[in-house]
């Protein structure tokens, strides 16, 4: 079973920067799809980003592209969001998340979650 440890959430003014960090274990990272989710409430659970086993392909939903970044270390078995220009509507639970699948997952194929971390973004 993977376990996920999620960090980095806060709180930060309209244009302001974050980094989130998400550190796997119970698998090798290598063989782990991973991405990440957000959730507000009355919301299904959204995938904003997504990353396969090495890196090299990533994908973004739409209204992230552009502003967020999704990269891996597998070194340090750690997958990362850097969020930039953030906006109010990006206020939300963001969650880590990883899947069995090593190419890009899709979103009904992620199978283990992090607990979750709360970002806000204040005007």
């Amino acid at each position: 079973q993977v376990q996920l440890v999620e960090s980095g959430g806060g709180s930060v003014r309209t244009g302001g920067s974050l980094k989130l960090s998400c550190a796997a274990s119970g698998r090798p990272f290598n063989n782990l799809g991973l991405g990440w989710f957000r959730q507000t409430p009355g919301k299904e659970r959204e995938l904003i980003a997504g990353i396969n086993w090495s890196g090299r392909n990533t994908n973004y939903a739409e209204s992230v592209k552009g502003r967020f970044t999704i990269s891996r270390d597998n070194a340090k078995s750690t997958v990362y969001l850097q969020m930039n220009s953030l906006k109010p509507e990006d206020t939300a639970v963001y969650y880590c998340a990883a899947s069995m699948v090593l190419a890009l997952p899709l979103d009904y194929e992620y199978d283990y979650w992090g607990q979750g971390t709360q970002v806000t973004v204040s005007s």
